[in-house]
């Protein structure tokens, strides 16, 4: 039994889906339907001590309307009608392998009820917050009994149908069709189930322009009333732009599709002279939450662009952050995005010539990059002092440390946060494998399954709170032992601007 888990269904079809290579690995238990049979089925698991974890999969109801037949649920909420509900966290460490075989799993709320509920009780649950309903779980639960838990259900019975409805036969068809797809995850977990040790980098997550940007959108929602009009993600993450969304901000890509006159905020990453100049035109309500720090590179643009110089701008094409910088002196300067750009890249006058960059670069890459124009142009000038920010730079020397002592690196933040992408690269340079990812349904059990140390970080523009998600789902697959390395501690706060001042 050693290695195995303990896997529960209720009816016999569900187990004949399971396929072989899952049943191999597993001691497969096949309790009925109903409180009183999940009941004398959990007190069966609680007496096999050497499972390594416990699972159930079957089949569901919807409860959420936009839940279909044959749609994949893990429940990462059990709730029962006789006590308390409680978490499943590991069930959402289920996610990203699912993805990967062609599967869209959602990440909800499963509610075990005593009888077949109809249409009407469904709708009441949802409105609860619940998403779909079976007759076992919450009560095979415990006979986890602090081992970790994953629930798999795939639902059978959409949200308006009733259980005799004629097309519940095809739907049940492809539902036991639907489960043996995602079944096998399930064994991809088991391997994965291990107690862990978490080495948290410090400083991580929210920077203080990112603090200020978030907190501008905020204020200006609560002095003037939604909708208030965001060019652009206010800085780079999902989260944060769908809880702002939900707030009452709405986001767009150009000020035209801003009313005029409508109250908008620029975002962190600061706007072209160009695009104040529209907005200025529109009659808009400005309020500007660049960040300090890009602010200081777009003064130093404009000043080394009056004298005559040609600004050689080391950073990505397409981020708005160069976008920006670009635009205070277009004719002057010049992108370099890496070595090869600077080994190819000519300027007018090799004796008027000045760099700046990006300020989420990786700070070592950066220093490459730079060497090799000092190399071709003996006369380049800099900034007076480093435009890579304090927080950039401190985020990647504290997960360089945590790097060389883990065995492999997670970082949240999203895709297309420039400072959450390097800090991916400044851990793989340390020849640790890194990854990132939006939240805990983004990581692969794979990436993981072998590592007895995972060093875990967060981009400046990521929400602690999606830390704190990730670390207890990592527990969740037999516990965790969580310390924090601290390399440099935080203190600065910037002002916000008058326009939403108190």
């Amino acid at each position: 039994m050693s290695g195995q888990i303990l896997l529960f269904t209720a009816l016999r079809a569900e187990e004949a889906a399971l396929p072989a290579e899952v049943k191999r690995n597993a001691r497969v238990i096949r309790s009925g339907m109903g409180r009183r049979r999940a009941r004398i089925a959990a007190a069966r698991g609680l007496a096999v001590d050497d499972a390594r974890g416990v699972a159930i999969a079957g089949v569901c109801a919807a409860a959420a309307p936009e839940l279909r037949a044959g749609d994949v649920l893990l429940a990462t909420e059990l709730r029962r009608p006789d006590g308390p509900s409680f978490a499943a966290a590991g069930s959402a460490m289920l996610t990203a392998a699912l993805r990967r075989r062609g599967l869209s799993p959602q990440v909800g709320t499963l509610a075990s009820v005593e009888r077949i509920a109809g249409p009407a009780e469904r709708r009441f649950l949802a409105e609860q917050g619940v998403d779909a309903v079976d007759m076992e779980s919450a009560w095979l639960a415990d006979a986890a009994a602090g081992r970790p838990l994953a629930v798999l259900r795939v639902v059978v019975e959409e949200a308006g149908r009733e259980l005799v409805d004629a097309r519940t036969a095809v739907a049940g068809a492809r539902a036991l069709y639907e489960l043996r797809r995602a079944a096998p995850v399930l064994d991809e977990w088991r391997r994965a189930l291990r107690r862990r040790r978490i080495l948290l980098a410090a400083p991580r997550s929210f920077c203080a322009g990112v603090d200020r940007a978030i907190e501008i959108v905020e204020l200006a929602l609560a002095q003037r009333g939604a909708p208030v009009y965001v060019r652009k993600q206010i800085v780079h993450n999902e989260h944060v732009v769908a809880d702002l969304e939900r707030r009452g901000a709405v986001f767009v890509d150009e000020l035209d599709e801003v009313p005029v006159g409508a109250t908008t905020v620029f975002s962190a990453h600061g706007v072209s002279p160009a695009v104040r100049e529209e907005a200025a035109a529109r009659g808009l309500d400005v309020i500007d939450a660049t960040c300090p720090l890009v602010s200081k590179v777009h003064a130093e643009a404009r000043r080394f662009a009056e004298g005559g110089n040609t600004i050689l701008l080391i950073g990505h094409e397409g981020h708005e952050e160069i976008d920006g910088t670009r635009g205070e002196a277009p004719d002057a300067t010049v992108l370099v995005q890496d070595v090869r750009d600077a080994e190819r890249v000519d300027v007018k006058d090799p004796s008027r010539v000045t760099y700046l960059t990006q300020t989420t670069l990786a700070v070592d890459e950066t220093e490459e990059i730079v060497a090799k124009l000092r190399e071709r142009f003996p006369a380049l000038r800099g900034p007076s002092s480093d435009d890579i920010c304090y927080a950039t730079t401190n985020r990647q020397v504290a997960v360089r440390e945590v790097a060389r002592a883990s065995d492999v690196v997670i970082v949240v933040g999203s895709r297309n946060s420039s400072n959450s992408q390097r800090l991916v690269e400044v851990a793989q340079r340390e020849r640790t494998p890194a990854y990132l990812v939006d939240d805990e349904t983004d990581l692969d059990l794979a990436w993981i399954a072998a590592a007895e140390t995972v060093g875990l970080s967060a981009g400046a523009s990521a929400p602690e709170s999606l830390v704190r998600r990730l670390i207890d789902a990592i527990a969740a697959l037999g516990g965790a032992e969580v310390e924090e390395q601290t390399t440099t501690t935080e203190s600065l706060r910037f002002r916000l601007p008058k326009e939403v001042r108190g």
